[in-house]
């Protein structure tokens, strides 16, 4: 079964950086669309990116291109989010995803990570 794994979550002052990685230990990550998602405190989990299987095609939700961004690494067997300029509203838990195709949306995701919990505070 494919089982994804979230990690780089942690405290980070607003204005700052984190990376966040999604690996799987069986399964060929580029095979599959990733995408990556928060879920806030009292909120709907809602889509940031998608990245296609083996072209790489990269989407982004409104405002999230240019300030996140989305990646693989075949080597390693990753898909990266790489978030920069971090907001304290965007806390929350966030999870990477697997499907077919890129959608930026949670109901074409079969299936999920466990999550990974960011904090945006001073």
């Amino acid at each position: 079964q494919l089982h994804l794994v979230e990690s780089g979550g942690g405290l980070v002052q607003p204005g700052g950086s984190l990376r966040l990685s999604c690996a799987d230990a069986g399964f060929s990550l580029e095979t599959y669309a990733i995408g990556w998602f928060r879920q806030a405190p009292g909120q709907e989990r809602k889509a940031i990116a998608c990245i296609s299987p083996y072209t790489d095609n990269t989407f982004y939700t409104e405002g999230m291109r240019g300030r996140f961004t989305i990646s693989r690494d075949n080597a390693k067997n990753t898909v990266s989010l790489q978030m920069n300029g971090l907001k304290p509203e965007e806390t929350g838990i966030y999870y990477c995803a697997a499907a077919g195709g890129c959608r930026l949306d949670r109901t074409a995701f079969g299936t999920w990570g466990q999550g990974t919990q960011v904090t945006v505070s001073s």
